[in-house]
C-alpha cells in the first residue's frame, strides 16, 4: 500500500513557502534496517540532498516514534515540504523520479526502464523466505548457514531476474548497465548472499561483490557499526568469519588539520579527527575514527580492537 497525506511544517502550509525543496527521511538502524538502506542509497546514490533522521528500534515501536506523522508507521518514511508523507520504499523511488527526472534514477531506454521496473516491484513485495530466514545483519558474517528448499528458490529466481536484466544491458556493472532504483532494491539481499555465505553463480556473485565495494554501500555500513546497539533478534547461531568486502586501506592518526575534505563521509558531521592516508589529510567525526576498530571487534569476539584508524570506504572523497 503507498501512503502519502499533507502534513504542515511548523504550522504553515508548505504550500506557502517558496525554499527551495528540502527532505526529511525518517530511517531505522543502519546495521538491520534493510529497506531504509534502499531509501538512503535513492539519495545518496543520484545526489539528491536529503536530511536524516534515524528512529531507535530498542526505544519504542517505529510506530509510535512517528505517532506525530499520520499515516506512516514504517521506515522509511519521507517527508517533503509540499506536505507529503511517503512510507512506501517504491513510492519513494517513483516520487524522486518524477521530481527529479534528469537523476538518473530510472534507465533512459524504454525497454531497460520497463525492466528495471518489473525487478524493483518484485524485489519489493517477493522473496519472503529469503527475509525471514536471513535478516540483515551488517555487523555479523556467518558461516555453516544452510538454506531451506524455499530460500534456495527464492535465491533462483533472484539469479534468473538478474542474468535476465545484465544479458538484456550487456554492458556496465549493474543490472540495467548504470545504477538504477533496481541496484539500490537489490543492495540488502547481495548484503544478505554475503553475510550468510548463500551459494550463487559466478556472474551472481560478481554483482554481490559490486554492491560491497560501492563506497554509498560502504559508508552506509560504517556508520552502522559505530551507532546504536547490537539488536539481539538479528543475531543467528552460526560461526563468524570476517566480512568478504574490501579491504580497509591502512591509515594513521595524526593530530591536526588541515583535512581536504570539511565534513565526515560517514556522518556528515564535521570533522574532530584527522588520518593521514598515502600522504594526504582526511578528517572524521568523532564516532567514525573508530570504525574498523568496531568491526574487527563485532566479527572477532575475541580479539581485541587495533589501536590503528582504517579508512573503511577507502579515500573519503
Amino acid at each position: 500500500m503507498v501512503c502519502i497525506a499533507r502534513i504542515r511544517f511548523h504550522g504553515v502550509p508548505a504550500a506557502t513557502t517558496t525554499c527551495p525543496m528540502t527532505y526529511h527521511l525518517i530511517l531505522g538502524d543502519r546495521s538491520f534496517s534493510s529497506w531504509s538502506l534502499r531509501a538512503w542509497l535513492l539519495f545518496e546514490r543520484f545526489g539528491i540532498p536529503v536530511k536524516t533522521r534515524f528512529v531507535d528500534f530498542n526505544d519504542k515501536s517505529v510506530a509510535e516514534h512517528l505517532a506525530d506523522l499520520p499515516p506512516a508507521r514504517t521506515v522509511p518514511t519521507l517527508l517533503t515540504d509540499d506536505g507529503a508523507v511517503i512510507c512506501e520504499s517504491l513510492a519513494i523511488a517513483e516520487e524522486l523520479a518524477t521530481r527529479h527526472p534528469d537523476a538518473g534514477l530510472w534507465p533512459n531506454d524504454p525497454l531497460r526502464r520497463a525492466t528495471a521496473r518489473t525487478l524493483a516491484a518484485e524485489m519489493h513485495s517477493g522473496f519472503g523466505a529469503l527475509r525471514n530466514d536471513c535478516p540483515m545483519n551488517l555487523r555479523a558474517t556467518y558461516s555453516g548457514f544452510a538454506p531451506s528448499d524455499d530460500v534456495k528458490a527464492d535465491i533462483t529466481r533472484i539469479e534468473e531476474i538478474w542474468a535476465h536484466a545484465r544479458n538484456l544491458a550487456g554492458d556496465g556493472p549493474w543490472l540495467l548497465g548504470d545504477y538504477s532504483v533496481a541496484d539500490a532494491f537489490f543492495a540488502p539481499v547481495a548484503a544478505r548472499i554475503a553475510g550468510y555465505g548463500l551459494p550463487v553463480s559466478p556472474d551472481a556473485q560478481a554483482y554481490v561483490d559490486t554492491h560491497l565495494h560501492d563506497p554509498a554501500f560502504r559508508r552506509w555500513r560504517a556508520m552502522g557499526l559505530v551507532r546504536g546497539e547490537t539488536l539481539e533478534r538479528y543475531k543467528r547461531d552460526y560461526p563468524r568469519v570476517d566480512w568478504p568486502g574490501p579491504s580497509p586501506l591502512d591509515a594513521k592518526p595524526v593530530d591536526s588539520g588541515p583535512s581536504e575534505n570539511a565534513v565526515c563521509p560517514y556522518s556528515g558531521d564535521p570533522v574532530t579527527h584527522f588520518m593521514e592516508l598515502d600522504g594526504r589529510i582526511f578528517g572524521q567525526a568523532s564516532g567514525s575514527a573508530t570504525v574498523l576498530s568496531r568491526q574487527n571487534a563485532l566479527q572477532k569476539p575475541n580479539t581485541r580492537p587495533s589501536s590503528s584508524m582504517k579508512c573503511v570506504t577507502g579515500s573519503p572523497e
